[in-house]
């Protein structure tokens, strides 16, 4: 069954608008978990404009589930961050400093010394390694040559196209999904998935361990609430 990791950067948005402590971060990670999410996901970024380094440490020690660290390991901060951690998960992801948003995964052929130092690294310590990849068989390749145990696929391109033909938007990320389970390393998958385009994602891609969705859930719960949202989320990926 699909695991669902919710990604609480935007409460950290919120929160650092006016400063202080509300809403509170680790109250809504600590809900979070108790309405039924498998695992928290957090992306701290260099300018630390939404989690910063120290909400990772306060985080840690009152999680439950399943700890997931975002980010790119060019940043020597982000490294020692992670090994202090140990989070059961590291996504390995190629942002650079000032982002917006994630926008690419990684060539991991033309990183393959990299990829492969840092995931050695992260592995060595405990901590199960994901590479954040766009939807080509030569990059998951690659990242299973890099010694990953997991791709997550950057799923952007199959949510801006999902409402204009939704066989075609899907279409890569079955052939993705297919070379993964060909050659042994577990898929995730993230960016821009919601209520409306999860379920047909889901179904389709074989295998599929993790999705990490932030931005849509959080949006989605000034609506209904994040008790019935996570809920809603749940039950895309549960039938």
């Amino acid at each position: 069954m699909t695991r669902l990791s919710v990604n609480i950067n935007k409460i950290a948005t919120l929160r650092n608008a006016r400063g202080g402590a509300v809403p509170n971060l680790i109250e809504f990670a600590k809900n979070i978990e108790k309405y039924g999410a498998n695992g928290i996901t957090v992306h701290p970024r260099p300018d630390e404009r939404h989690i910063t380094y120290q909400d990772v440490l306060d985080l840690k020690p009152i999680i439950t589930t399943e700890f997931n660290i975002e980010g790119n390991p060019k940043e020597q901060k982000f490294i020692d961050l992670v090994l202090a951690v140990k989070p059961e998960q590291v996504t390995l992801v190629p942002d650079v400093e000032g982002q917006l948003t994630s926008n690419h995964g990684w060539d991991t052929v033309k990183n393959k010394d990299f990829l492969t130092e840092t995931v050695s690294l992260f592995k060595s310590n405990g901590i199960r390694t994901s590479v954040f990849v766009d939807a080509i068989p030569e990059m998951i390749e690659g990242a299973k040559a890099c010694g990953s145990d997991r791709i997550e696929l950057y799923t952007e391109s199959y949510a801006a196209n999902y409402h204009k033909n939704k066989e075609e938007a899907i279409a890569p990320f079955i052939k993705a999904a297919a070379k993964a389970n060909e050659i042994g390393i577990e898929i995730n998958a993230g960016h821009d998935l919601d209520l409306d385009n999860l379920r047909f994602f889901n179904k389709a891609i074989t295998n599929l361990k993790e999705v990490s969705i932030g931005h849509a859930l959080v949006a989605d719960a000034l609506h209904y609430g994040m008790e019935n949202t996570v809920q809603l989320y749940l039950r895309e990926i549960q039938h």
